[in-house]
């Protein structure tokens, strides 16, 4: 792996806490410093914030939350470079331990140390006093931490498992939040460093965060700024934690990352140019993909109009529509190029502005049909029937046809739900599911359809989730967070849905043969539908900013923009922009 290969592995790749401790353990059995360079960093990335704000370092007041693991020494060890820049630190002490090389070094470059905890082994604290006395500690502690300039997150490392405890919970409970959903966060990340007091850095990761699951199963404290070190972990990545986390700023400790899994992966350019399929030139319109789509209603017929308008502008050969008149008219007003009716496809769009079973009211044909074709992708167990599901183009099902899926498909059958659908999915699976249990743990509800249908399943939102097989049985997870906000508009899900749809016909000889190709050809598409969105709100806004590694230069800053609001069709419009944007370009983002 090159440097600049291992640079990108490294930025858009996660590790679960089981990864990270294998990576580090040669290191470490080398001896080499790990909690050292953690150290420096740390009170780099402080002192270089402080630089540039303008503050004045004599008169800020810098609070380290400190536990007794070796996240706190990290802590520690920093605190002590930044004492002895003159700087004044108070190390709030959440447990009855500290890393003892790490203190010593923060007491003899001038730090303070406050224990809250009244069996507290700190060498020279108090302990054993009174619970009224532990009491008036703690408010008196999170007083001085409300008044910081500086608040240096350290209290728990990568292996706490679960909502906090004791002391640091109620830390977190009185600095942070406990609120399941991601917090909010600035429109564009230039605002990240438009500060209130207090400034939080957090440790390698927020004290309080779900770190392999990217949850927030109690309180927490979210951070402006992470340092996190040696790879990015899941919660850097997954929603809602990642919204804890603000701009992570990544320690490259020279991971051996070729051997290692990734539990996450970010969806970026890269995986859009791939799956394009630039046209031979020897190409029909039938070699390009044809893509039919069962979409649209009597009440909501423009889903039509969306989808076959994005298939058509998705680099595929021919669009085939079937729906009711109504909808047809309108297909054939925006795309006379649709043909309509039956015929030979090679990948469908089904459910899109169909009503699904609760609000049918028997007025539109178009659930009897897509239930109809649903039924051969049914795995039943059976070779000879089996075979056949598994010989099935690739089909894309959204909204109204997902409570027409068959118990059991292959990896073909693409699911496009949003957290109420997926809720509502997981319920008729057998996992009685409410939207927030979606939206709090929006990993594992998508890895539970995965596991529970075997289809290929999307879970919108601002970090769009994608799970999938990856050729050996284990999942595979994707998260794309390039899209603007401005994208959550009627009807974006009808566009994606036939992009998805195009991209899948483009390529269905070759996933015929490679099934294992459907995550990173769906992902592709993901990504595509998003940097539309991009170009035609002319918005610089993403959900999830790509981490900057320490010690790099910073790249130049440029005046960034919100863009302006949008309609799906804006979207389907942008997408030869987006297209020849891919296609002409190598760059990486």
């Amino acid at each position: 792996m090159t440097s600049e290969e291992h640079d990108i592995t490294l930025t858009t790749n996660a590790y679960d806490v089981a990864a990270v401790r294998a990576m580090e353990g040669p290191l470490l059995d080398e001896g080499v410093p790990l909690m050292r360079m953690a150290a420096n960093a740390i009170a780099k990335t402080v002192i270089d914030t402080i630089h540039e704000q303008g503050w004045q370092g004599a008169q800020l007041r810098i609070t380290l939350l400190v536990g007794g693991g070796d996240n706190g020494g990290d802590g520690l060890f920093a605190g002590a470079i930044l004492a002895s820049q003159g700087l004044h630190v108070t190390a709030i002490a959440t447990g009855p331990q500290l890393h003892e090389e790490g203190l010593l070094t923060f007491m003899e470059n001038g730090g303070h140390v406050f224990p809250l905890d009244p069996s507290s082994q700190i060498p020279g604290a108090p302990t054993g006093f009174s619970s009224g006395e532990a009491g008036a500690r703690l408010a008196k502690a999170i007083d001085h931490a409300r008044r910081s300039h500086i608040l240096i997150d350290a209290m728990t490392g990568i292996g706490v498992q679960g909502a906090l405890r004791g002391i640091p919970a109620a830390m977190a409970e009185a600095l942070g939040t406990d609120d399941r959903r991601a917090p909010t966060h600035p429109a564009l990340p230039q605002d990240a460093t438009a500060l209130t007091f207090p400034l939080v850095v957090a440790v390698d990761t927020p004290s309080g965060v779900g770190v392999d699951d990217g949850t927030l199963p109690g309180p927490y404290i979210p951070a402006d700024i992470t340092v996190m070190f040696g790879a990015l972990k899941p919660c850097a990545m997954l929603p809602p934690a990642a919204g804890a986390c603000g701009r992570t700023d990544l320690v490259d400790f020279d991971f051996d990352l070729d051997q290692a899994r990734p539990a996450v992966e970010l969806i970026h350019r890269g995986h859009a140019q791939q799956a394009i399929r630039i046209p031979d030139v020897t190409d029909g319109k039938y070699d390009r993909g044809v893509v039919g789509l069962i979409t649209g209603s009597v009440e909501y017929p423009g889903a039509a109009v969306l989808g076959t308008a994005a298939a058509a502008r998705s680099n595929t050969g021919m669009v085939r529509y079937l729906g009711p008149r109504r909808a047809q008219d309108l297909v054939l007003q925006r795309l006379p190029e649709a043909v309509l009716g039956k015929g030979h496809v090679q990948a469908w769009v089904v459910g899109s502005g169909i009503p699904d079973h609760a609000h049918d009211h028997g007025e539109d044909i178009q659930r009897e049909a897509i239930g109809a074709l649903l039924q051969h992708y049914a795995l039943t167990g059976d070779p000879g029937t089996d075979r056949r599901a598994q010989a099935m183009p690739p089909i894309v099902v959204d909204a109204g046809a997902l409570d027409l899926l068959p118990q059991r498909v292959p990896p073909q059958v693409v699911l496009t739900p949003h957290a109420g659908e997926m809720a509502a999915l997981l319920t008729r699976l057998g996992t009685p599911t409410a939207v927030d249990d979606v939206t709090a743990r929006p990993r594992d509800c998508a890895l539970r359809a995965w596991e529970a249908t075997g289809a290929t399943v999307l879970l919108k939102g601002d970090h769009t989730l994608v799970v999938g097989a990856d050729g050996s049985g284990s999942p595979r997870v994707l998260m794309c967070g390039r899209a603007p906000s401005l994208l959550a508009t009627a009807g974006a899900g009808d566009v994606l849905a036939g992009i998805i749809g195009a991209f899948l016909a483009s390529h269905a000889d070759w996933l015929e043969r490679h099934p294992e190709v459907m995550t990173t050809t769906v992902a592709g598409a993901v990504y595509t539908h998003s940097l539309a969105a991009a170009l035609a709100s002319h918005s610089d806004q993403h959900a999830w900013q790509q981490p900057r590694l320490v010690g790099e230069q910073a790249e130049d800053s440029h005046e960034q923009a919100i863009g302006h609001p949008i309609i799906a069709g804006d979207v389907v419009d942008a997408l030869p922009d987006a297209f020849d944007l891919l296609i002409t370009t190598a760059q990486f983002a």
